[in-house]
């Protein structure tokens, strides 16, 4: 086991995990406050339960980032772009925009100018999904394939105590300051990753772009050309391994949908539910997380990910026993407690090992549009299949429900299998 001393060491060594983790925290705040922590603005503001409903669509530029993604790896930003390269300009072109929709949402009043609101909510998500897709783009095209592992789980840790930051900080400085103050704090916040950036290393590819005369293909050759190149780098197996990766955390957007009604159902007080899913849960994921980058370098790309398959689909039958079994005080908070502490294990180290495959799939070209699609492609069916789940628990029951969202991961397991089967068998072929 590697001392914290050790750790701490390799941290500060290596100039690429430390931007990783400012990198990552700054990718942490934009995205719940474009909605989710926003949303307790809303209802203080009396908007109708309606109209709050319909602004969580203001969350879908990360689901279609990919479709804007191609043009920053083959366009520089203006300006920053000539002096910190194409990816690092990027970064903090999109820090910039997401300070600014940060403070536009703070000076407006969705009590008097909804308009105002939306319009700059918009604004932030399409910042936020950009800052994501380059700072991936950065941390495939900086570090090699036998690095992506600790990368991914360095920017892991900052992303979430940038959520921490996010939620339950902005909640407090609500209650304290205000919202327009809670706001332009976040938007200050935004300063320790746009550091980060500036400190980071310039990915050697980026050294290589410059030095090379510009190529600017036309807008749908721009679009088409990642995934080209993509399908064709993957050959025969290119369909198997995207139905694996759309697959893969398919049952845990599906359970996620339907865990927090599961404990309101259940009695749990929203004290006892931020007591465990935000404190306790933080902590057994940070160890989730770092078990999912010590196993990947040892175990081996394909066996992780049938490992995080399947833990990941069987947390599900600790959510069903829960529902089974558990209801507010006694012993049975500890239940509570203990199910979502598995749940968060194996969610976080699933998440790793496949942030880890995704990156290993992208060209370090390419890597922002081809990382971006690979990440819609994951999120799409899940969030479909997800709108249904309040309809299956109608009919179901919690309990039947969690074990049938554990049972989604069999063929995925399967399909996972297969296809490490198939590259094994490959290397034979050609000898």
């Amino acid at each position: 086991m590697t001392s914290p001393k050790a750790v701490l060491a390799h941290l500060v060594s290596d100039r690429r995990l430390g931007a990783m983790a400012g990198l990552g925290f700054a990718s942490g705040i934009p995205y719940l406050l474009v909605y989710v922590t926003q949303s307790a603005w809303l209802s203080e503001a009396q908007v109708p339960i309606a109209t709050i409903g319909l602004m969580s669509e203001l969350t879908l530029a990360y689901k279609f980032k990919f479709v804007w993604a191609p043009f920053l790896d083959r366009y520089d930003p203006p300006l920053l772009g000539r002096f910190l390269g194409r990816r690092r300009g990027w970064i903090v072109t999109s820090q910039i925009a997401v300070m600014l929709a940060l403070a536009g949402v703070a000076f407006g009043d969705p009590a008097q100018w909804l308009a105002w609101t939306v319009v700059f909510s918009l604004a932030l998500g399409f910042a936020g999904a950009t800052q994501d897709v380059v700072i991936d783009g950065w941390r495939i095209a900086v570090a090699p394939v036998e690095r992506q592992a600790l990368m991914a789980s360095w920017s892991e840790v900052g992303y979430r105590i940038g959520i921490l930051v996010a939620g339950a900080g902005a909640l407090f400085l609500a209650d304290r300051i205000g919202w327009r103050g809670a706001y332009l704090f976040m938007a200050a916040a935004m300063v320790p990753g746009m550091i980060a950036a500036l400190l980071a290393p310039e990915p050697p590819s980026d050294v290589a772009l410059a030095a090379a005369p510009a190529e600017h293909p036309g807008f749908a050759a721009t679009i088409i050309a990642p995934i080209k190149e993509l399908v064709q780098r993957l050959g025969p197996l290119a369909l198997p391994i995207l139905v694996l990766v759309a697959g893969f955390r398919m049952p845990g957007y599906v359970s996620n949908a339907m865990a927090l009604p599961l404990f309101k159902s259940l009695h749990y007080s929203n004290t006892d539910i931020a007591t465990v899913t935000k404190l306790l849960g933080f902590w057994v994921a940070l160890g989730g997380t770092f078990l999912g980058s010590f196993i990947v370098p040892r175990l081996g790309m394909m066996a992780s990910l049938l490992l995080g398959t399947v833990s990941g689909s069987a947390s599900h039958l600790a959510l069903a026993y829960l529902a089974a079994h558990g209801d507010h005080g006694g012993g049975e908070f500890w239940l509570f407690a203990v199910t979502v502490g598995i749940d968060s294990f194996a969610y976080a180290f699933a998440s790793i090992v496949l942030i880890t495959y995704m990156s290993s799939l992208a060209g370090t070209a390419l890597a922002a549009s081809q990382y971006a699609l690979l990440t819609s492609l994951c999120a799409f069916p899940g969030s479909l299949l997800a709108g249904s789940s309040g309809f299956i628990i109608e009919r179901l029951g919690f309990t039947d429900f969690f074990v049938a969202t554990s049972l989604i991961g069999v063929p995925v397991a399967l399909l996972c299998w297969w296809v490490w089967r198939q590259q094994a068998l490959e290397p034979a072929a050609a000898a």
